[in-house]
């Protein structure tokens, strides 16, 4: 019992970066990849990305410290976010790091997908036209319209009775 003990102990005071296996490519996560990078801010909704992206990459998407489909689990999020990365091609020659806060993770996910765009106009002015005809250049600035006084909601009025 106590020798369990001792190796909960030691395995929780380890310093070790989270291993990960993805679709057969075994990466090991690090809180800060290595060399240059380039960064850009993405915002959808109340949701806010800071995305740093690294030249000469294996196509690792890192969210707040967690792989993407750990941190996104929904397909139709994950496609969200590569959606830039898939539009140029470059699926799997760049790495990010992404630090979101804010919103639901659907308001996350395309805000990441924003600061990823704005990330690959940064490193090639040439793939512009290719992301604003896709949509991804812009900033959707729709958010929640604010409650009214007197209102039960920002339109919905209260229920009318005649007697």
């Amino acid at each position: 019992m106590e020798e369990l003990d001792i190796l909960e102990q030691e395995n929780s005071q380890s310093k070790a970066p989270a291993k990960i296996t993805d679709d057969s490519v075994d990466y090991t996560l690090t809180r800060e990849f290595s060399g240059k990078y380039i960064t850009a801010v993405g915002k959808r909704k109340t949701a806010t990305s800071q995305v740093r992206l690294y030249e000469k990459g294996r196509g690792i998407i890192v969210i707040n410290g967690q792989a993407l489909a750990a941190y996104l689990p929904i397909l139709s999020h994950q496609a969200a976010v590569i959606q830039p990365l898939r539009v140029t091609g470059l699926q799997h020659s760049l790495d990010f790091s992404v630090l979101v806060t804010g919103g639901g993770k659907s308001g996350q996910a395309e805000a990441i997908a924003h600061g990823i765009a704005r990330c690959l106009v940064k490193m090639n002015e040439a793939v512009k036209p290719v992301l604003k005809a896709s949509g991804l250049m812009t900033r959707d600035a729709r958010i929640k319209e604010r409650k009214k006084p007197g209102l039960k909601r920002a339109r919905r009025a209260p229920q009318w009775s005649k007697r």
